[in-house]
């Protein structure tokens, strides 16, 4: 999604378009593939606005999730995490996630493992699966390669693949 577009999604909700929001929209089209903190973020965006507060980059990212310009997604670490929401699968879900245990790396699964299993649970069940999320826990090859000894316990990210 362009800024333009964003600028255009902002105004017909009735939101004012801040250099602030456009920003954060920068800081997550210039991180693809990264699973970026509220932290983060605002870490990055006191290079360029070092007067910015962490409650606005809080603000603001609450804004994009509800424009459904970002998503957040959590890896069980206590973090909320956000990403852009122009990132998701084909099909319409947001894509998934494999995380390395070991040293915490995480991988973006593209493309949507679960379509054969939604198109049955429609046909015995009636139901219709809107959305769901997937994350997947186990060693990356590095970390199975030094036996599953990782060192570095921070989150990291990787495009996927």
């Amino acid at each position: 999604m362009n800024e333009e577009k964003v600028k255009e999604l902002l105004r017909k909700k009735g939101l004012r378009v801040t250099s602030q929001r456009l920003l954060v929209l920068e800081i997550m089209v210039s991180h693809p593939g990264e699973h970026l903190t509220a932290e983060e973020i605002h870490d990055l965006a006191k290079e360029t606005c070092p007067e910015i507060g962490l409650a606005t980059i809080y603000r603001t990212v609450q804004v994009l999730c509800d424009l459904q310009i970002v998503s957040k997604v959590t890896f069980d670490d206590g973090y909320a995490r956000y990403e852009l929401s122009g990132e998701v699968s084909g099909s319409g879900h947001r894509h998934h996630h494999a995380i390395c245990t070991g040293c915490g790396k995480v991988y973006s699964l593209e493309s949507d493992l679960l379509d054969s299993l939604e198109k049955e649970v429609f046909e015995k069940l009636g139901f219709s699966v809107t959305d769901h999320e997937v994350k997947l826990y186990g060693l990356c090859r590095e970390c199975r390669e030094t036996n599953g000894d990782g060192e570095n316990k921070e989150r990291k990210t990787d495009g996927g693949f």
